[in-house]
Order: C-alpha cells, then sequence, then structure tokens
C-alpha cells in the first residue's frame, strides 16, 4: 500500500508543480499571451510553450527520482522552475538585436524552434545536475 501512496504523492507533488510552473511563466512574460497565439494556430507560441513544459517535466520527473522525500522534490523542482524562467530572461537579453516577444507574435518558427530546444537542453542539464 505505501508504494502506490507514494506514487500518488510523488505525481500529484509533480503535476502540482508543472502546473505552478506553467502558471509562474505566464505571470512572468505578461507580455507574450502564448495561450491566446496558441488558440490563434501560432505555431511559435505552442512551440516556445510546449518547450517549457517539456524542460520542466525533465526537472521534475528528475527531482521526483532522486528526491529522498517530497520536501526534497518540492525544493528541487522550485529550483528547476526558477531556473527555466531564468534562462528565458537571459536568452532575451543575449538577442538583444532581436525581441523574442516579437517573434513569437510573428510566428517566426525558427525562434519557435530555437526556444524550444533551449528549454529543452536547459531542463536535461538541470535534471542531470540534480543527481547525488
Amino acid at each position: 500500500m505505501n508504494l502506490y501512496l507514494n506514487f500518488a504523492a510523488y505525481l500529484g507533488l509533480g503535476l502540482l508543480l508543472l502546473t505552478a510552473g506553467v502558471g509562474l511563466f505566464v505571470l512572468a512574460t505578461p507580455k507574450i499571451k502564448e495561450f491566446e497565439l496558441i488558440g490563434k494556430r501560432n505555431i511559435t507560441a505552442a512551440l516556445s510553450l510546449g518547450g517549457k513544459m517539456l524542460g520542466l517535466a525533465i526537472v521534475l520527473g528528475a527531482a521526483a527520482e532522486y528526491s529522498v522525500s517530497l520536501l526534497d522534490m518540492a525544493i528541487w523542482g522550485s529550483i528547476g522552475i526558477f531556473t527555466q524562467i531564468i534562462v528565458f530572461f537571459v536568452a532575451e537579453v543575449v538577442t538583444v538585436r532581436y525581441s523574442l516577444q516579437k517573434a513569437i507574435e510573428e510566428d517566426n518558427r525558427s525562434v519557435g524552434v530555437i526556444l524550444f530546444s533551449l528549454s529543452l537542453a536547459v531542463g536535461w542539464i538541470v535534471a542531470k545536475s540534480l543527481s547525488y
């Protein structure tokens, strides 16, 4: 029975953290209306948001795998969420000649692929950094 309760607890916390992470991304980037743009069939917005979700899921999966408790998972999952958000802002600064917000709104798919890939790469690196 304990096995099933642990599974449910870690799954529940993982889904909660994923939802919170996506919510924090939306709050941290209020000028980019990704859900609205996705509703208008904007592929770049879907790639950007999808990459963020997958990057977060990779980190949260590693946090669940390597954590010694739910609190440990929550701490490392939160660190991963904030790391992903910080990297997005760093990418905006690094691409000073080009506005990511504008590229997403204009459905510049090459930028969407780069943002998707960046989110996955950072998620992978953060996830591997969580191992003991």
